[in-house]
């Protein structure tokens, strides 16, 4: 009994020290030695043990996608210093204008992650631009927070086929399975976010245009607009600064076309079956042909690759850490009792899969981190039961996808403190956009793998 409330009170403690800004490694440290004293387990099993190794380890983890998180955040870092994402940004602006800066927020997120652009330093490409949207639009800045959750936080990040993102590679790597795997589905899923998050975003506007709302201005809004490009400063155009971007997808992509064209190949097999390195060779392929095709990188590419480094070591270590965290939780026997539970539910496999997965990334508040502790302790089962691979890959990745932006997330809360914002003001959108609407894209997506795969 006492393991079970302790287990109760660790997560908990995650949750609440989180939600006060905490940082994420020192609150699940002190989580897990909640969790495992109380589960009667010595001191050294928790931290030289249960915590850094194992299929659920902090440093399994981040040993096995160190490669993919540094290129990555490289590629992230060289096109920002090449300003080809300011590009990006500006050349969907000016094409769709000011008044659709919700839509363009959207997009342009969407885009740059599709990409293999982390997420952290598409929000610092994102805001500077976003003050004078927000002004020239008089958009609430809780809405514009959300519109770049929507795009950057949902379905190239869990659905969209061939994103080169931590959740699709996890699952691959887990399943055997490639980038690809369930992609119909995966399309059918991200249409449905955009279209829905999107609605319900310009639906809010309009009611707060309605009642009086609009854009504010911080003294932080006045020195990030001094970092965005000015209208007379020079800016790739958006067609050369989406083509690095081309060339990273185009090379997850074609292994899959030509082995569907019937081309048999080493490398090919090789690219399909080692989703972490060939997605890393192609980010890095992304940084190298940035650093060919826009001179301004060039004058300190050493130290802008150097900062890219930098930029993958905290998303890296708090990742890390949350599922060095679950690699505790399921040495419990309330973790066992738990699973056993959902296992043991008269529920067809694949909506078993969608509650497992989302239950476990709502308790860790990553997606990456949740769907890893599922891969490792319950996909198995759930493969012996005769889910498909490809269905569990993607729908698990769904599912991910859902509970995982809770109020303790720590995307959440670093979008927040970026654009000075709390919960109580912001929270709900984000909410709606980035867990409820991908429950239901994910639930849409299971009646179909139901209906069409039984």
């Amino acid at each position: 009994m006492i393991g079970h409330i302790g287990l109760i009170l660790g997560l908990a403690l995650l949750i609440v020290l989180a939600l006060r800004g905490v940082n994420i490694l020192l609150a699940v440290l002190l989580s897990v030695l909640v969790i495992g004293l109380t589960n009667g387990m010595a001191f050294q099993e928790i931290f030289l043990d249960y915590f850094p190794f194992g299929a659920s380890g902090a440093f399994t983890f981040a040993g096995n996608f160190l490669l993919l998180f540094l290129c990555g955040a490289l590629f992230g870092r060289i096109m920002a210093a090449s300003h080809a994402a300011q590009g990006v940004a500006m050349g969907i602006t000016r094409r769709l204008g000011a008044k659709r800066a919700l839509l363009i927020a959207m997009l342009v997120c969407a885009l740059l992650t599709y990409g293999g652009v982390v997420v952290f330093v598409v929000i610092f490409t994102m805001y500077p631009i976003g003050v004078t949207l927000m002004r020239e639009a008089n958009i609430p800045r809780r809405l514009y927070a959300a519109a770049i959750a929507l795009g950057a936080g949902t379905f190239t990040m869990t659905a969209l086929p061939g994103t080169p993102s931590i959740h699709n590679v996890i699952a691959a790597r887990s399943l055997g399975t490639d980038l690809f795997a369930g992609g119909w589905l995966g399309l059918v899923a991200g249409v449905l976010m955009a279209v829905l998050g999107m609605w319900y975003l310009e639906r809010q506007w309009r009611l707060a245009t309605a009642q009086g709302e609009g854009y504010e201005a911080t003294p932080k809004d006045e020195q990030m607009a001094a970092l965005a490009p000015s209208s007379d400063q020079s800016l790739p155009s958006l067609r050369k600064s989406i083509l690095p971007i081309v060339l990273v997808l185009g090379m997850i992509a074609i292994p899959r076309l030509l082995l569907m064209s019937g081309v048999q190949a080493e490398w090919i097999q090789f690219a399909l079956t080692q989703p972490v390195l060939w997605a890393s060779f192609a980010l890095l392929s992304g940084t190298i042909f940035c650093y060919l095709l826009f001179p301004p990188v060039r004058k300190n590419f050493v130290r802008s690759a150097g900062q890219g480094a930098d930029d993958a070591l905290l998303p890296l270590i708090n990742t890390a850490a949350v599922i060095g965290f679950g690699g505790v939780v399921i040495q419990t026997a309330g973790f066992h009792g738990f699973a056993a539970w959902l296992l043991e539910l008269p529920l067809p496999p694949l909506v078993s899969v969608f509650l497992s997965a989302n239950l476990i990334s709502g308790i860790t508040a990553s997606a990456s981190g949740g769907l890893q502790i599922f891969m490792s302790s319950l996909a198995p089962a759930y493969l012996e039961a005769g889910v498909a691979p490809e269905l569990l890959h993607r729908i698990a990745n769904l599912a991910a996808g859902g509970l995982d932006s809770l109020p303790h997330s720590g995307a959440v809360i670093a979008l927040f403190t970026l654009m000075g914002l709390t919960h109580k003001e912001a929270y709900r959108d984000i909410f709606v956009v980035t867990v409820l609407v991908p429950l239901m894209a994910a639930l849409v997506v299971v009646a179909l793998a139901m209906l069409f795969f039984g």
